[in-house]
């Protein structure tokens, strides 16, 4: 079981933890919202929880709790810019379904 990062989202990761001079790393998760089911959660992790799981992806630790990580399991996270939009892209082999609009997914 994994979740792991691009070559090219683990640098904007490790730019954006420099910038704020802490953190250990990413976390990844999913909570229940959208009208798909399941949404990602992306924020900075500034410790570790004893029950969470850590992957390191070329340098990054990528932070996942447990009730989590049956539906991330697999997953890549990318960084990519389209036009004047940028941001993170999730290729998930679980995702069965998503929404028009792309914020959530069913597995």
């Amino acid at each position: 079981m994994s979740v792991t990062l691009t070559e090219r989202a683990a640098q904007h990761v490790q730019t954006f933890l420099a910038k704020r001079g802490k953190g250990v790393g990413l976390r990844v998760g999913v909570r229940t919202s959208g009208c798909s089911g399941m949404a990602y959660k992306l924020e900075f992790a500034d410790a570790m929880n004893p029950d969470d799981l850590a992957f390191e992806s070329h340098g990054v630790k990528v932070v996942v709790d447990p009730k989590s990580l049956p539906y991330l399991d697999g997953t890549e996270l990318d960084f990519a810019r389209e036009g004047l939009n940028e941001g993170f892209k999730f290729r998930n082999p679980n995702v069965k379904d998503e929404c028009g609009c792309g914020e959530s997914f069913n597995v």
